[in-house]
C-alpha cells in the first residue's frame, strides 16, 4: 500500500504570514483575520478536503532586525498585527467534527501550571483534536516586551524547555488517575480526592506543588509538535515530538534532517516512525500548466521583497541590509532560528547564497520556491518529496486566500486520492488516533511522558 500523504494548512492569526505582500491582491481576504466567520469558513473548507489539521503559527514580538527597525515589517504586515491563535480554536472546532488543530505556544513566557489547564480545556472543547507546537521563542523584541533585556541563549532555552515538559507531563498524565472522576449523583461525590495527586516539582527553573486544575481530557497530553531543526532542536524533537515541521529547498537536505531525527528517536528508545514529519510547501495550482503559470505571474505582482527580507532577517538574527547584493551570506551564531541560517550556509551543498539569490528564491515574498502547475504536476512533486526526503506530509502555507485553499481542495486532493496516497474519509477518534491509529488513544509507553502516569 502506498504511503499516505498527510496535510496541514499552515496559517496564522494575522494579515501576512509567509508569502509577504499577498494581502494586497484584490481577491485576498487575509485582512479579515479579525472576523470569526473567516476562520470558521476556512476550517469547513479544510475538513471538506480531508486535511489532517490546521496548524496555527504564532510569534511574540515584532521583526525589527532588518535595518535595525520594525518599519519594514509594519509597512508590509509581516506578522504584525498578530492576534492570539488559541481563541480561534473553539469556534472552528464547533463548526467541524474531524479537523485537528495545532497551535504554537511559547513556553518561555508562561508558567506551566496555567498553560497546562489552557491546553486541557482546549482538548475537552475540541473532543481531543488539539496539538501543541512547542517553541521557546526567537525574538529579542518579545523578551523586551516581557521585561527582559534580551532572550536567553538558544541552547539554554531548550534546557528550560526540557524541565517545562517534565512539569506539564506530570500535570497532564500523573495528577488525576483515570478513575478519579466518579460523577456519583446519588453519593454526592463528583471526584475521589484519594485518586487526585499533587504535582511536587522542585527544579532549577520551576517549582510546583499543586494538583492539575482540569479533569483528564480525551488525549490528556495534546499531540506534540516541534519545529526546531538545529542540532539541539532535533535532539528535543527526537525525545518529545510526535509531529515535526521542517523546511528546506532541496530534498537531500531535508532527507538528512529527517534521518537525523529518526536516528535520535531510535536511540532514545522510540519508534522512529512514531514521528510524523511535515515539510513546508507552497502550491499554486490550476487546471492546466499554462493557467498555473499565469496565476503565479499575477501573484508575483504583489510579492514584497522588503517584507521577505524583514521576516528572514529577524528569523535568523542577521540584518541582511548590511550585506551587498552579491556578498556571500556567512553563518554566525545567533539566538534566533539558527537552523534557517544553517540551511543556506553550512548545510547548503549546491549554492552559495547571497541576498540577490535569496530574493530570486523568494518568488512570492517567501522562503519557499512554490510548486506550480496542474493537479497532476503538483501531485507528482508532493509524492517525490515523500519518496526522496522520507517525509510524511506537508504544511501548506497560504498565498491568496481563500482561493489557494479552495483550489487545492478542488484540484489536488482528488488527484492524490485517485492515486491512493490520500485518505477517502477521516478515521474515528482523537487527533492522535487519526494520525497514529485507533490504538493510540494516549502517548505510547516509549514516550517520556508515560513515566509520570499513575
Amino acid at each position: 500500500m502506498p504511503r499516505q500523504i498527510r496535510l496541514n494548512a499552515f496559517d496564522m492569526n494575522c494579515v501576512g504570514h509567509i508569502q509577504h505582500g499577498m494581502w494586497a491582491h484584490p481577491r485576498d481576504r487575509s485582512s479579515h483575520y479579525t472576523d470569526l466567520e473567516h476562520w470558521v469558513s476556512l476550517a469547513r473548507t479544510l475538513e471538506r478536503g480531508l486535511f489532517d489539521g490546521l496548524f496555527l503559527a504564532d510569534i511574540l514580538g515584532v521583526y525589527d532586525v532588518f535595518n535595525g527597525s520594525p518599519d519594514a515589517s509594519i509597512r508590509n504586515a509581516v506578522q504584525i498585527p498578530v492576534n492570539d491563535p488559541l481563541l480561534l480554536i473553539p469556534a472552528m472546532a464547533y463548526a467541524t467534527r474531524d479537523l485537528g488543530f495545532g497551535v504554537t505556544c511559547n513556553l518561555t513566557y508562561e508558567p506551566p501550571y496555567t498553560f497546562a489547564r489552557r491546553m486541557s480545556t482546549l482538548d475537552h472543547l475540541t473532543k481531543g483534536r488539539i496539538g501543541w507546537n512547542v517553541v521557546t521563542g526567537c525574538l529579542d523584541s518579545a523578551a523586551r516586551g516581557m521585561g527582559l533585556v534580551q532572550q536567553p541563549e538558544h541552547d539554554s532555552r531548550y534546557d528550560v524547555a526540557e524541565e517545562y515538559m517534565q512539569v506539564v507531563y506530570q500535570l497532564w498524565e500523573g495528577s488525576w488517575e483515570d478513575t478519579a472522576v466518579l460523577r456519583d449523583r446519588d453519593g454526592r461525590v463528583f471526584a475521589d480526592p484519594a485518586r487526585i495527586h499533587p504535582v511536587q516539582h522542585n527544579g532549577r527553573n520551576y517549582q510546583v506543588n499543586a494538583i492539575h486544575l482540569s479533569e483528564p481530557s480525551p488525549q490528556r497530553t495534546p499531540v506534540l509538535y516541534q519545529a526546531g531543526a538545529s542540532a539541539r532542536g532535533r535532539e528535543f524533537a527526537a525525545a518529545h515530538a510526535e509531529c515535526v515541521f521542517v523546511n528546506g529547498q532541496f530534498r537531500h537536505n531535508v532527507r538528512d534532517i529527517v534521518a537525523d531525527i529518526r536516528t535520535r528517536a531510535k536511540a532514545a528508545g522510540r519508534d522512529p516512525y512514531d514521528i510524523k514529519v511535515f515539510v513546508g510547501a507552497t502550491v499554486v495550482v490550476a487546471p492546466t500548466e499554462a493557467e498555473a503559470a499565469d496565476k503565479l505571474a499575477e501573484y508575483r505582482q504583489y510579492a514584497s521583497s522588503e517584507g521577505a527580507l524583514a521576516h528572514y532577517s529577524a528569523s535568523v538574527g542577521v540584518d541582511f541590509s548590511q550585506y551587498g547584493p552579491d556578498e556571500p551570506i556567512r553563518f554566525v551564531k545567533t539566538n534566533a532560528v539558527s537552523s534557517n541560517l544553517e540551511a543556506i550556509t553550512t548545510r547548503s551543498r549546491d549554492t552559495e547564497w547571497t541576498p540577490r539569490k535569496l530574493l530570486q528564491m523568494m518568488v512570492l515574498g517567501s522562503r519557499q520556491a512554490p510548486i506550480v502547475g496542474s493537479p497532476q504536476h503538483v501531485a507528482d512533486e508532493l509524492q517525490a518529496w515523500v519518496d526522496a526526503a522520507d517525509v510524511d506530509g506537508f504544511n501548506l502555507s497560504r498565498t491568496v486566500v481563500p482561493e489557494c485553499v479552495e483550489d487545492f481542495v478542488a484540484l489536488v486532493v482528488p488527484e492524490l486520492q485517485s492515486r491512493g496516497v490520500m485518505k477517502q474519509e477521516y478515521a474515528a477518534g482523537t487527533l492522535r488516533q487519526k494520525l497514529f491509529g485507533a490504538d493510540r488513544a494516549r502517548l505510547p509507553d516509549s514516550h517520556p511522558a508515560a513515566a509520570y502516569r499513575r
